[in-house]
């Protein structure tokens, strides 16, 4: 019994598009999971992974569905970290808790700023994010009393997650945590944008003008995203804090927005797994590359920007869908009856 021969199509033509076919899908998240029990000394390094790639999930939000570009996306992971330090810190300690204020502080600043971020060209909203990140990072640096300034916001003791998990120094629980929120959050944002609302950014995307002549409100749509894309950026800042139970000025710095940023082209925008993808190779590299030449890391990491950018993502993942492809042969080949001649 053979397999019909459109399967190897069907997924070669929906790796194309973006998407992963279901079995490697489940697979990616299941050795995510395995890493526990295989990998258990790079958990703190897998818990930074994690949190990387919902921030770069974040940025994805409306860099890849609404063509939003920023420099300024740090501003909400920062505003997260705060909200959620601060509140730990003040004896409401419960992670989930400390996430939903992180998500509301974050989604409330991205409100505010949408109206002036959405106004004119890719030029002044990307000056317009730098500079509304600028200010928060000042404010936070003005307000030592309130952020602990330079000496950074300590005393964030966290409470066990759901009443059960204690944060232990070798990152099993933040890692199991961070991982948790993570497939969550990416579920729902993947059941957002194939949602009508996320076709109808695409469309506002693809041409502003002829989606507001259908009867689509351009304005309203760039704001919802935009803040739902805060909010999310919020919530990895959040978990920043509360697994390492501290917060510095780091978290409003401009190279955390330049890191995501540069993760997402790593890794590809507009298909959701790109910012997940991105987050895993350029922290594995820069531990790698920051080990073999400590002062010179950059160097390799912005030849690799410049490698993607001249040849382009297509081109460098072009066999992917094969080889996709061709695992899924083998693995229907195995369910096969004994007699079968597949190879």
């Amino acid at each position: 019994m053979t397999a019909p021969a459109s399967a190897p199509l069907s997924a070669r033509s929906a790796l194309s598009r973006g998407a992963v076919p279901p079995l490697l899908e489940w697979a990616a998240w299941a050795a995510a999971v395995a890493c526990v029990f295989v990998l258990p000394s790079k958990l703190l390094l897998l818990n930074e992974i994690a949190i990387l790639a919902l921030f770069a999930l974040s940025l994805d939000l409306i860099l890849g569905y609404a063509g939003i570009v920023s420099l300024g996306h740090g501003a909400f992971f920062g505003v997260g970290a705060y909200a959620a330090g601060l509140l730990a810190k003040h004896g409401f300690g419960d992670p989930v808790t400390g996430l939903f204020a992180a998500a509301g502080a974050a989604a409330l600043v991205g409100f505010v700023t949408s109206f002036l971020v959405l106004r004119g060209s890719d030029l002044t909203k990307l000056m317009v994010t730098l500079g509304v990140a600028m200010m928060l990072f000042e404010a936070a640096n003005r307000l030592d009393w309130i952020t602990g300034g330079a000496d950074g916001l300590q005393g964030v003791v966290m409470k066990p997650v759901l009443g059960l998990w204690d944060f232990d120094l070798f990152g099993r629980t933040a890692y199991l945590y961070s991982l948790g929120t993570l497939f969550i959050l990416f579920m729902l944002a993947r059941r957002i944008v194939h949602s009508p609302f996320g076709l109808s950014l695409r469309a506002v995307k693809g041409n502003a003008l002829r989606a507001g002549a259908l009867g689509i409100v351009p304005g309203r749509r760039l704001v919802a995203i935009y803040t739902l894309s805060a909010a999310y950026a919020g919530v990895a800042g959040g978990l920043t804090a509360q697994t390492t139970q501290f917060v510095s000025l780091d978290v409003l710095d401009f190279t955390r927005s330049a890191d995501v940023l540069l993760v997402l082209v790593i890794g590809g925008a507009g298909n959701l797994y790109g910012g997940l993808v991105g987050a895993g190779i350029f922290r594995l590299m820069q531990t790698w590359l920051s080990g073999i030449t400590p002062q010179y890391w950059q160097f390799w990491i912005g030849l690799l920007l410049v490698v993607i950018v001249l040849v382009g993502h297509e081109r460098l993942t072009r066999g992917l869908p094969r080889l996709a492809a061709a695992a899924l042969r083998r693995l229907r080949g195995k369910a096969d009856a004994p007699g079968s001649t597949r190879p």
